[in-house]
């Protein structure tokens, strides 16, 4: 059977990293959502760069705002980690998107031009952008085959969200799509 290029890719990394996958499943924390991060502890614990999705993490699928509460959860990240060394890696890199984050964070860096997660190619972007080595990243994502997958082949600490943001009201068809692959990846890593 001959897959696309990207999901073959993609499937030759689950075979590789699924045991670091299934780690990554197995120390989670239960009903994680991005503001019980605190920004200080990770800098604490020698993070210098934070790379962020969007979809699940920021926001629900498909918005372009965040909510008041993570605005201001984003607002202390760039304070504890200074100016451009905060960065929105997401597979849905669209203009209204970057054009909310100019407009009311201007030194986040939204990385877009870049093959979608979990090709580590927005990784390495970020440690060429910024000179730090692999260890001082984190990426934060609420996917294991796309963020999880892409942090283990670029060897970058990974944060991952087990309460993302979810608008079924909104998106309905769309939130339950996700949700399912969320559903798969999770008993995929279980049997790791």
């Amino acid at each position: 059977m001959h897959f696309p290029p990207h999901l073959s890719f993609t499937f030759e990394m689950l075979r590789r990293h699924r045991h670091a996958l299934a780690e990554i499943y197995a120390h989670r924390q239960p009903r994680l959502r991005l503001q019980d991060i605190s920004p200080e502890s990770l800098k604490q614990q020698g993070i210098e760069v934070l790379v962020l999705d969007f979809d699940g993490v920021l926001a629900a699928h498909g918005e372009t705002v965040l909510t008041p509460e993570l605005h201001s959860w984003l607002q202390s990240c760039v304070a504890t980690f200074g100016a451009e060394q905060v960065f929105i890696l997401s597979n849905q890199p669209r203009p209204d998107r970057i054009a909310y984050f100019h407009q009311h964070f201007a030194t986040v860096r939204c990385l877009a031009g870049v093959k979608k997660k979990p090709d580590p190619q927005g990784l390495e972007q970020v440690m060429r952008l910024t000179g730090r080595p692999a260890a001082m990243l984190m990426l934060v994502d609420d996917r294991l085959w796309t963020g999880g997958l892409a942090a283990c082949i670029a060897k970058v600490q990974f944060t991952y969200i087990t309460r993302p943001y979810i608008r079924f009201s909104k998106r309905p068809v769309q939130e339950l799509f996700f949700m399912t692959l969320r559903f798969l990846e999770r008993r995929w890593a279980q049997l790791g």
